[in-house]
Order: structure tokens, then sequence, then C-alpha cells
């Protein structure tokens, strides 16, 4: 098992629109690049400490190659890449035809576009999960197209001599049979696939879809990320990866208190913290950096560590602080 680099690498999500639970996005006021970059200055604390900006990209039937690719969510992320601050770049597959060959092509030029202000590309966004059609489960040949694109993508990093530049993909929680989701994958792809992982992420919401009380909190972490280390890597062969989390959030609203969500994300970073190097977990990355619509009382309007208005919750500031603790 790989010992991650030594202090936590922390990221957030600097945006507000979030997929929900029917396929749609909950959205609100439009993003203010002014008060984002602000927002990143004081959680990443002094210049240079490295700190990681998620951003999303889309792939689907209507994107044009040859031509250069926003980020969907943020807008113009590459405008957070200062400071010492890089992108972890999300490539979502959305292709109703299964149009691999395309997609690789994409991703290729995402490299081209992206790469020298980008440490991480993850190839798919939550791909086993197939009942919604914001996230890659939901689209036809999505096993493969992240078989071939990341091998399609290292290959490109590696002509370009991006060779800071990681390639990985991520899923949410495995259970059950949905557990051989990962070792799947590695049959499927063999050695170019596996040769060509630097990392898997994993997205998880605890306490968010189904409560958990307050002590139980951090042994259930501990144990969500051991069960997926030991149950879904190891048997894949990929028990040398580190493991991302790649988002992780608690929203607030009605019977939701802000100072929970403080205590839910201290919480869950010091597990990732203490179990770093004996469970070799890379990093956390926090979703999201504004609520959606601090007006709506639903779960995915409320995921910010500030209000829409960029007010902040307590998280906000305990999220600063644990960065200035548990990074280098």
């Amino acid at each position: 098992m790989p010992t991650p680099r030594r202090g936590l690498l922390f990221g957030v999500y600097p945006g507000g629109a979030a997929g929900d639970d029917t396929g749609s996005l909950a959205v609100g006021p439009p993003d203010d690049p002014d008060r984002v970059s602000a927002a990143l200055d004081r959680l990443q604390g002094r210049p240079g400490r490295p700190f990681l900006v998620r951003a999303y990209t889309r792939f689907d039937d209507t994107t044009r190659l040859g031509t250069p690719h926003p980020t969907t969510a943020p807008a113009d992320a590459r405008r957070y890449a200062v400071r010492g601050r890089r992108l972890d770049l999300v490539a979502q597959y959305q292709s109703a035809r299964g149009d691999i060959d395309r997609y690789c092509a994409h991703l290729r030029e995402l490299v081209e576009q992206y790469g020298p202000v980008t440490d991480f590309l993850q190839v798919a966004e939550e791909p086993d999960v197939t009942s919604l059609p914001t996230l890659d489960g939901h689209y036809p040949g999505v096993r493969d197209a992240i078989v071939r694109g990341v091998v399609a993508a290292k290959a490109r990093a590696r002509e370009l001599g991006h060779t800071h530049l990681r390639v990985g993909f991520n899923t949410t929680p495995l259970f059950g049979p949905a557990a051989s989701f990962v070792t799947e994958l590695t049959r499927r792809g063999g050695a170019d696939f596996t040769g060509a992982l630097d990392y898997i992420g994993l997205d998880f919401f605890p306490d968010v879809f189904q409560p958990i009380a307050a002590p139980d909190l951090a042994p259930a972490v501990e144990g969500l990320l051991r069960h997926h280390r030991d149950t879904v890597l190891a048997p894949a062969g990929l028990a040398r990866l580190p493991l991302r989390i790649t988002e992780h959030g608690w929203p607030t609203g009605p019977g939701r208190p802000d100072e929970r969500q403080a205590e839910v994300v201290e919480t869950v970073v010091r597990v990732v913290a203490d179990q770093a190097e004996r469970l070799g977990l890379g990093g956390y990355t926090h979703f999201a950096l504004r609520d959606a619509d601090s007006s709506r009382p639903g779960l995915f309007h409320r995921f910010g560590l500030t209000a829409d208005d960029y007010t902040p919750k307590p998280a906000f500031a305990v999220l600063a602080r644990l960065v200035e603790e548990l990074t280098d």
C-alpha cells in the first residue's frame, strides 16, 4: 500500500451548482469570481501551499473536437489556478451514443489545454451510479470509456512531458455485488489500464443520505474507508494506489444546523488525516465552497461552506484551520 505525501493535500469545488437526486441541477445565483478567489485565498492560507481547485468538464454527443473545452463548473476554472493552486479536473463522459473514440480524443485535448495547470485528471464521474443522467454511469459504454480514457490521457501526458499529471477515476462507496465494479474494470483493461492509473477517487457523504449518530460518525467513516481499501481496491490489484477523497460535504438547512456541518467536517477530515498513512489516503476535497441557493430548503442547494452570498458558515473557518494544521 502506498504512503501518501507528507501532509494532507486539501482542495475544494469552488462553485455552488450541484446534481440532485432527480437527475437535475440545483442552481442559484451565479458565481462571483472575485469572491471565489478571495475565499480560496483564505482556505489555502499562505501562497504556494499545495491546494486543489476541483472543476468539471462535460463530454457529450455535441462536443466539438479541435476547439477549447471550457469548464462547466465552475466557469473558467483556470483563473483560480494561481498562488500555487492547481486544478483537479473531472472529465465527465455523457455520450448517449457511447462514442468512446471521440471521448478519448477529448481527453487528449484536455491534457493539451489544461495539463500545465492540472495535477489530477479524473476520467468520468461516479460511473457506478446508473440512475441519474447527471452522472456518468447512466451512459452506455462507461466502463470502456474509463479503461480506454485513462490509457489515452496518460499516454498524452507522457508525450507532453507532464510528469506531474496524475490520471485516475472515482466511484461512490461500493457494497455487496457492486463492490466488484473496480475489479471488473481491471479485468477489462488489463496491464495497460492498471499501469496508466495513478490514483482512485471516492465521493462519499456520510450522515447525509443515511443518518449516522454523532458518536458513531468517526468509526463509520474509518470503517468505510477501510472497506474501500480492503474489499474494493485490493481484490482489483490496486492496493498500491492512493485513495483520494474527491468529494465530501454535509448540507445545512431545516433540521441541519450550521454548527453540525462544522462538526462533521472536522470529524471526517481528522479521520482521513489519522488514517492517511495506514490506508494510503492521498487527500481530501470538499464539496462545495458555496450554497447553490441559500433560500431553498433542499439538501442539494445547501452544501456550501458559505451561503450563496459568500458569507462564511462555521465550517469555513474549521476547514481553513485544518488546512493550516494538517498541511506542510
